[in-house]
């Protein structure tokens, strides 16, 4: 006899494998944001507040 499908389970692991893709792209997005922001950083003094 064939056991009988446990449905709490599989959503359990649908759900922990749609949380970590989730975790992995935010994951992904920051190193992303924190790369463009290293790359385009530049420090600009406005000329009218530059110390004499």
């Amino acid at each position: 006899m064939a056991r009988p499908t446990n449905y709490s389970q599989e959503r359990r692991d649908r759900d922990r494998a749609k949380a970590a893709k989730k975790a992995d792209k935010l994951a992904a997005k920051a190193e992303a944001k924190q790369r463009g922001k290293s790359e385009g950083e530049v420090e600009t003094t406005p000329e009218a507040e530059t110390e004499l």
